[in-house]
């Protein structure tokens, strides 16, 4: 990393949809989470220097992504309200038969909605610690909060979206 544009490449490929994915759930609308992921990625490499311990490299990432929604939140224009297929999000298509995709898609629609609708605390938790497979000492580092709390509020944001789920 030290000035190899190249070796920016892999980097990029390895969290460039990640950190997107996060984004887009985090703040609702494409438009915010595109330019939260760029941004993103802008800030980790303007201060790639800063990072002390290169084996925490992804809640490091994470923790830039998590600042940077909280700062476009306090600025957007746009209301995290409304659905976003989880398809668009997939930068990756899968080859599969029709009715096992539209299966997919649905249950993951219905996922989204349901994440959606949980308060930012445990959608946060829930997204690093399930989605992004962080643990729960990088997770509590990340939200700068206890492991206790992070194992609390994760415990919730399950069953908040287990009943949302259940009630669809």
């Amino acid at each position: 990393m030290a000035g190899d544009t190249a070796a920016m490449e892999p980097f990029v490929e390895s969290f460039q949809r990640k950190v997107f994915n996060y984004t887009w759930l985090m703040c609702g609308q494409r438009e915010d989470a595109e330019e939260v992921a760029q941004d993103t990625l802008l800030k980790v490499f303007e201060n790639w220097e800063q990072l002390r311990n290169p084996e925490q490299v992804k809640p490091w990432v994470f923790q830039i992504a998590r600042n940077c929604c909280l700062m476009k939140r306090r600025h957007s224009v746009f209301a995290p309200t409304n659905e976003v297929p989880i398809d668009d999000v997939a930068l990756e298509a899968h080859e599969e038969p029709a009715d096992e995709r539209v299966i997919r898609q649905e249950l993951n629609a219905e996922l989204e909605r349901a994440l959606r609708e949980i308060p930012e605390t445990y959608r946060s938790v829930v997204l690093l610690r399930d989605a992004e497979e962080m643990s729960t000492a990088e997770t509590a580092a990340l939200l700068e909060i206890s492991e206790d709390n992070v194992k609390q509020r994760l415990h919730r944001g399950r069953a908040m979206l287990r009943k949302l789920l259940g009630s669809s």
